[in-house]
């Protein structure tokens, strides 16, 4: 009966924070309604994903990361990030500090261009930039390699994730919004899987708190047998609720993960990372 009480409190909750909360109001909520919720997890621990909320998972992963799937992931990304393009710049040339340790920086709001910025996005951007054809987001393949080495120089940063201005904060309200929105035919919504019920068993897999769920991608998945951007992973979960996906880098896309970003902060990088 409490359980009910208590789902019903936070559905009410976060209804009324579309129309009275600030972004910081809403970080502060919702970071505490998990620590509430798994009292014995430690905030830090968040970054594992399901990891930090069952035990037996944690045994099977720790195992898993005594010889990490995506080593040569990240090998190959250090090796393509340090490959100078045709007119002889390379990715450095494009990013602060030279993009070593900078994974916590993104996604931001670039307030020239009045849009979120993602890595993989601002990573395309430099290979247009300098004369080079765009990646693709999806299957794995260089620029989840580039994003999962640029991830590993980052390790240990905590994230912090600003909103600068209105239009940014429309940004983190659409992706609040989609994370809320039940879709498809299943007719599910994010927050029905990673905010209601984690901890849950759904099919073979248990479901992961919301919280954290940024810092370790890219990740390579057993199931897919390679790495898997984050954009591909919603990708997947509409799938999975019969929704139709959008394209990756699209601003549905782009919107909730500067939502699920901002609501991670405080949490260190570890990317890249292994999941099932």
């Amino acid at each position: 009966m409490m359980g009910n009480i208590n789902k019903i409190f936070y559905i009410l909750l976060f209804v009324s924070l579309n129309i009275y909360a600030s972004p910081e109001d809403d970080l502060t909520d919702f970071q505490n309604y998990f620590k509430n919720k798994f009292p014995n997890t430690e905030f830090s621990d968040y970054k594992n994903g399901v990891y930090s909320i069952d035990s037996s998972s944690r045994e099977q992963w720790e195992s898993i990361e005594e010889f990490p799937p995506y080593e040569i992931n990240i090998e190959q990304g250090e090796e393509l990030f340090n490959t100078p393009f045709k007119n002889g710049n390379t990715y450095a040339s494009c990013f602060k500090n030279n993009g070593i340790g900078i994974r916590q920086n993104y996604p931001y709001f670039d307030e020239d261009k009045d849009e979120i910025i993602t890595l993989e996005l601002a990573i395309n951007n430099c290979r247009k930039k300098n004369g080079e054809k765009p990646l693709s987001y999806y299957r794995g393949g260089p620029m989840a390699d580039i994003s999962a080495y640029m991830a590993y120089t980052s390790r240990g940063k905590i994230i912090d994730i600003k909103i600068p201005n209105y239009k940014a904060e429309e940004a983190y309200e659409a992706g609040k919004k989609l994370y809320f929105t039940k879709v498809g035919q299943l007719n599910f919504s994010c927050a029905d899987c990673h905010v209601y019920y984690p901890g849950t068993k759904l099919r073979a897999d248990i479901t992961s708190p919301a919280i954290g769920h940024p810092t370790h991608f890219p990740v390579y998945r057993s199931r897919a047998g390679r790495m898997v951007t984050l954009h591909e992973r919603f990708a997947g979960c509409l799938n999975r609720i019969r929704a139709k996906p959008f394209k990756a880098q699209r601003d549905e896309y782009k919107n909730l993960e500067y939502f699920l970003t901002y609501m991670s902060n405080g949490l260190e990088i570890n990317g890249p990372g292994s999941r099932k």
